[in-house]
């Protein structure tokens, strides 16, 4: 079970990952960073897959949503500048929170 777990946690950060390469792309647009992207879609996908096969399909993919949106709010801050309000900051801590409540409601 544990190594679900450890999946998709692999799977949280290629997710967030790739979320930042596509405002890579952006800004330095060309066929490394698209290549990029597309390998980091496909190891993400596999990842969350295989992880579903020992976690809920619904906490599993709110694991990594929720955790994968908090991640690439912070990153994108700290990478490019995008700037979090209070009020972000609020509502990513009440993700946190969700998060860690439906892996420990889970059996």
């Amino acid at each position: 079970m544990l190594s679900y777990w450890l999946v998709l946690a692999v799977a949280v950060v290629t997710e967030i990952l790739w979320a930042l390469s596509l405002k890579y792309i952006q800004m330095h647009p060309g066929p490394w960073p698209i290549a990029a992207s597309i390998v980091l879609t496909a190891t993400n996908m596999t990842l969350l897959s295989f992880a579903m096969r020992g976690i809920p399909a619904g906490v599993a993919y709110a694991v990594w949503t929720g955790l994968g949106a908090v991640g690439v709010a912070i990153f994108g801050a700290l990478v490019f500048g995008d700037r979090l309000n209070p009020g972000q900051l609020a509502s990513m801590a009440l993700v946190i929170v969700g998060v860690i409540g439906m892996k420990l409601a889970s059996h």
